[in-house]
């Protein structure tokens, strides 16, 4: 899927969101895959967005991970969005326990950018999402 702009980013994450909470099956798991600035955040936003998430998502680049309430809604009853950024790490050490623990929570959605260093702890149903610059200055979106 090709998307031009950073709204159509967001409103694929929002896409994204709004089908998690229709599936009902939790925890999920998703491991975004691209380079620096590839707009692996953006679309967690919209992830977040789509999910009900009432918080301005930020990168965790720094922090590691950040935790977001989904609030309760007829059809869910609401849970969290942990969403991670490894790039810093060459071993997640403690992190790896934290993962470990968010992947085991119900109602959970779990973002994992830079997973190389944990791919072995992600479950075998994690959604890899595959970001690409392209030329123009979109991006070419796998699911």
């Amino acid at each position: 899927m090709i998307v031009k702009t950073e709204k159509e980013l967001i409103e694929l994450g929002k896409k994204l969101g709004e089908e998690i909470l229709r599936g009902g099956k939790f925890p999920v798991v998703m491991e975004l895959i691209g380079d620096v600035g590839a707009g692996k955040t953006t679309l967690t936003r919209g992830i977040a967005e789509g999910l009900g998430v009432e918080e301005a998502v930020s990168s965790p680049s720094f922090m590691i991970s950040k935790r977001y309430l989904i609030p309760a809604s007829r059809e869910f009853k609401g849970g969290e969005l942990v969403h991670y950024d490894f790039y810093r790490l060459d071993e997640p050490g403690l992190m790896m326990n934290e993962l470990e623990e968010a992947l085991s929570e119900k109602n959970t959605v779990v973002v994992v950018e830079w997973g190389e260093s944990v791919r072995g702890v992600l479950p075998e149903t994690t959604r890899r999402i595959r970001i690409n610059y392209l030329n123009d200055g979109g991006r070419e979106v796998k699911l």
